[in-house]
């Protein structure tokens, strides 16, 4: 099924003076929702946003990337304006690439760039890792594309999990939704991220709170606040990192997310090396963990770079002329 775009509109800062399409796609528990930008034969780059984030986290970095190529930002289930996912249900990392590999199927993409910021750069990892063939090119924004853990603390993390979801089943009665005026729930999305500036507040709060009688509420899931049930390992990291076929380039804010996330000794060392034995481009910039949305400018250049120097056409020629001479 295809989804529709519907709600054309104009953003009205200059860094964000561009057309913008609603994006919405039917799922067997409601639906997916996004934004898109560019021509719908450009190149087609997919977004992917961080934990409790929204496809706005990109509102003001896109805009400065070539007019001619073809964004779509998804709102992950339970984030933005996608629907919840069903009662009982887990939110894991195999489950939001699913939700990927169904948006793609919906475009009909067969080869295409991904963007992925914080949590969407580990689903990019895994998603890029199961289906190579799929992805031309990945930049992961502040994030190593996987985070592993100690195998002393995955079935540590599948108990909780699991007994966070039961409780949380249990208190269907006692939920209820909290009312807040703008400005608290502003306050209170700052103090959970307090590397956003003001701006970059307003923007994610357009999907991440919605209007309701006595002031607004949060659209995220609550859930997606509980343990993760399924890790991975090192090993099993790495292996994935060595199914990735595509050219990968990691931006790492010197102020950002692992400043405040801790790895285990030695695991950052590991991973990078990976990285870099698979001839990864590791870029440090200055700035936080929200970068690419408090200052898009220091980082679009670098990226617009990247994907250009890895087009799909351009891959496909030297792929062609490699075949040649060696006939």
């Amino acid at each position: 099924m295809l989804p529709a775009f519907t709600s054309l509109r104009h953003f009205a800062t200059n860094t964000m003076r561009r057309a913008v399409s609603e994006f919405r796609m039917t799922v067997q528990w409601g639906e997916m929702r996004g934004q898109v930008w560019g021509p719908s034969n450009g190149r087609p780059v997919l977004c992917l946003h961080g934990w409790a984030d929204n496809c706005g986290t990109f509102n003001t970095l896109i805009p400065l990337f070539p007019k001619d190529w073809r964004f779509v930002a998804i709102d992950f289930p339970g984030h933005g304006l996608s629907s919840h996912r069903p009662d009982g249900c887990f939110y894991t990392f195999p489950l939001y690439v699913a939700d990927v590999r169904r948006v793609v199927e919906a475009l009909q993409w067969k080869r295409f760039s991904i963007i992925g910021h914080s949590m969407g750069g580990n689903v990019a990892g895994i998603f890029s890792a199961l289906y190579p063939e799929m992805v031309d090119a990945v930049v992961l924004l502040d994030t190593y594309g996987f985070l592993p853990t100690q195998v002393t603390d995955m079935f540590k993390n599948m108990r909780k999990g699991i007994n966070d979801q039961i409780q949380y089943d249990n208190k269907t009665e006692e939920r209820k939704e909290r009312v807040y005026t703008y400005e608290k729930a502003k306050e209170r999305l700052k103090a959970a991220n307090p590397s956003l500036s003001d701006q970059s507040a307003d923007i994610l709060l357009e999907r991440a709170v919605r209007e309701v009688e006595g002031g607004f509420v949060f659209t995220r899931d609550f859930r997606i606040n509980l343990k993760n049930i399924v890790n991975n390992n090192m090993e099993q990291c790495l292996h994935m990192m060595s199914l990735v076929k595509a050219p990968v380039m990691i931006l790492l804010a010197k102020d950002g997310l692992f400043k405040t996330f801790i790895l285990p000794d030695g695991y950052v060392d590991m991973i990078l090396k990976s990285w870099t034995d698979q001839k990864a481009t590791i870029v440090d910039v200055e700035g936080d963990h929200h970068i690419h949305l408090n200052k898009p400018e220091s980082v679009a250049s670098i990226i617009t770079d990247f994907l250009q120097s890895h087009s799909p056409d351009k891959t496909e020629s030297e792929s062609n002329n490699n075949q040649s001479s060696k006939l």
